[in-house]
């Protein structure tokens, strides 16, 4: 076995994800530490060091995965997504790219790429987005065209909430979340217009009970396919491993075979 096999092998193995997965959760704690003028106070320069090397781990982390599998590391979605986390990281953050500071919480994200329960969520989501295209169109649709109607209808009296169609398409987003729909904006509508329920309670029905439990009917069909499609590959590669082990079987038969003859 080669030095290059003997590395990837070695990352591949539970133990070293896990040891990955505790760095990652510990380098969360130490950025949320940094936030805390309390705690940087007393322990500012210790803070620093450790997370200077949780970043040393993920980066040798990184350069160990390219130097083992070369080339074809970058052909994979999640590495390309660690290495974009990591290299995010490393930029100096100088005084025209403070935010950068802030980002380095994103290395949290990692955790994704290294469980595969959360790897499997997320695909499950990406897999989706194309079907959910045209549902987010439909419901583009429809609020551009309540946006339009409580503008005209309520726009007059109440201008904050509906004086034009981004505020009104704000306010109607408002109302599919739920949030204070009722006493916040409905009741005060109908104070003075007592039928505006008949616009607003449909709305409600459309966006928030149907399209929106489309796109999660849609995340949760995907989710399932990856599941079934990972249990099937599972399957498949345990099915050619027990082939493999009956033909050396088979083999150490024929040979003994040969032998005593």
């Amino acid at each position: 076995m080669s030095i290059r096999d003997h590395i990837a092998e070695t990352l591949d193995r539970s133990v070293t994800r896990n040891v990955i997965t505790g760095v990652i959760l510990f380098n969360a704690v130490i950025l949320g530490l940094e936030t805390s003028d309390t705690v940087m106070a007393v322990a500012g320069d210790l803070i620093v060091l450790l997370d200077v090397l949780c970043l040393s781990v993920f980066v040798i982390e990184i350069g160990l995965k390219i130097f083992a599998r070369g080339p074809s590391f970058f052909r994979s979605g999640w590495n390309v997504f660690d290495f974009a986390i990591v290299a995010i990281a490393l930029v100096p953050a100088t005084q025209g790219l403070s935010v950068l500071r802030a980002l380095r919480i994103l290395r949290l994200l990692r955790i994704i790429s290294v469980a595969p329960t959360l790897r499997r969520v997320v695909e499950g989501f990406v897999t989706a987005l194309p079907g959910m295209a045209s549902v987010f169109l439909l419901m583009a649709l429809i609020f551009y065209i309540a946006a339009v109607m409580s503008t005209k209808l309520f726009g007059e009296a109440f201008p904050e909430w509906f004086g034009s169609i981004p505020l009104s398409a704000y306010s109607l987003f408002q109302i599919m979340t739920l949030e204070s729909w009722s006493m916040g904006i409905v009741r005060p509508v109908m104070e003075i217009y007592p039928y505006a329920w008949i616009f607003f309670v449909p709305f409600i029905l459309v966006t928030t009970f149907a399209v929106v439990n489309l796109v999660v009917g849609l995340i949760v069909n995907s989710m399932q396919d990856a599941h079934a499609q990972e249990s099937n590959a599972a399957t498949e590669d345990y099915r050619d491993e027990v082939l493999k082990r009956l033909e050396a079987i088979e083999r150490h038969l024929s040979e003994s075979e040969t032998r005593q003859k």
